[in-house]
């Protein structure tokens, strides 16, 4: 969800909505491209780790349920003389 939470976030919100910042210098410190860069190598590796947790996740499931014990429960009514 987008937007204030609470009162507390709408207050903040309505306090900081009107305050203008202009960082032209900080555009001159760091390239574009290398910054495009490092956040594609960022979602990359953020990619790779879900998967790899899918992937844990799988193995994980897959133990657990060859390691179970399983006990039936029904119970087999015993013919009666």
């Amino acid at each position: 969800m987008i937007g204030a939470k609470d009162q507390i976030d709408k207050l903040l919100v309505q306090k900081y909505a009107m305050e203008k910042v202009d960082n032209s210098s900080l555009t001159t410190l760091v390239d574009s491209n290398k910054m495009l860069e490092t956040i594609t190598d960022y979602a990359d590796m953020q990619r790779n780790m879900l998967a790899l947790n899918a992937r844990l996740q799988n193995v994980c499931s897959a133990i657990n349920a060859k390691s179970a014990i399983y006990v039936n429960r029904r119970r087999v009514s015993q013919p009666t003389k």
